[in-house]
């Protein structure tokens, strides 16, 4: 299995800034140690056409070139800088690339990625470009899939994808999250599951079944994007769920064997996490990549 990073475009932060952003490099370390199978690879970035398959030009343009108003940095939630762009172009170039990979493959994952706040013209929630939304519009202008489902188990609703994707009907935007949690304005997605606080393993599970089950008899997927959130877990500073590790790790079951069931290629990515011991995120990541290199074993070759 093939996992694509960029976590060696780092992008500065001033001290006590709360995104964790060197769980990338901690995870991609650990897959190398204890993952020999998986080949790690750097992505290209994204270009400019791929990016406005699925966002504005002109918001593309002013954020390449420093142009976004005060107000638009504060809501993206990081100071702006070329290397800022830099990696959220990486970023959606790896998912790009996963979702390449998985083509051929079966299952390829972005250790990075789940950008899913970043709307159409405008970015939110520390997501300046939305991965899933860039890597769909990929797969339908180049690879040749036409239905693609976007299962976005974060623990903030999808509403960057909704924003982009929402009105298409070929595309499934699936988003199973905290009801009183960011964002506060929730956009509508083909599917919206919104969990009462402090919502455990069993009833996350129960969720996520009538969720994928609705998603089978709605939609026809030729391909998934999975959004693998490590926010739902229980000690999550902003999760507000009471998920165990090991209910996340059913969750990945859950989605990777509806995947495997169906023949279906599968790119999955990252997405938030914001424990406290910055251990706990690394560790649900990588049980995440762990999991998807055992399905990768398994799976049928796409035709």
């Amino acid at each position: 299995m093939i996992a694509w990073y960029a976590d060696h475009f780092v992008l500065p932060l001033p001290g006590g800034h709360r995104f964790p952003m060197d769980k990338y490099r901690r995870l991609r370390e650990r897959v190398a140690a204890e993952l020999p199978d998986v080949v790690l690879h750097e992505p290209p970035a994204a270009s400019d056409l791929e990016l406005c398959r699925a966002h504005d030009a002109a918001y593309v343009t002013r954020a390449t070139r420093g142009e976004l108003s005060v107000q638009e940095i504060r809501t993206i939630g990081f100071p702006w800088s070329p290397e800022m762009i830099e990696r959220s172009r990486r970023s959606a170039g790896a998912t790009m690339q996963a979702c390449r990979s998985a083509l051929r493959d079966g299952v390829s994952v972005n250790l990075a990625g789940g950008t899913h706040h970043a709307k159409r013209a405008s970015g939110a929630g520390y997501c300046v470009f939305n991965d899933a939304a860039v890597a769909t519009r990929m797969l339908q202008a180049e690879c040749g899939i036409e239905r693609v489902a976007i299962v976005d188990l974060d623990v903030h609703q999808g509403d960057g994808t909704a924003d982009i994707l929402g009105d298409d009907e070929q595309v499934f935007t699936l988003s199973l999250h905290g009801d009183r949690n960011f964002p506060f304005h929730k956009e509508v997605s083909h599917l919206d599951i919104a969990l009462p606080d402090g919502t455990s393993d069993a009833g996350y599970m129960a969720a996520l079944e009538r969720a994928l089950a609705a998603l089978a008899q709605r939609f026809d997927p030729q391909f998934v994007i999975y959004l693998a959130g490590a926010d739902p877990y229980a000690q999550d500073r902003l999760g507000r769920l009471e998920l165990t590790k090991a209910g996340l790790a059913s969750r990945d079951a859950r989605v990777f064997d509806f995947c495997r069931q169906r023949n279906l290629p599968l790119a999955v990515a990252m997405a938030g996490g914001y424990a406290q011991d910055i251990g706990d995120i690394v560790d649900i990541h990588f049980a995440t990549v762990s999991a998807a290199q055992s399905l990768a074993k398994h799976f049928d070759s796409p035709a």
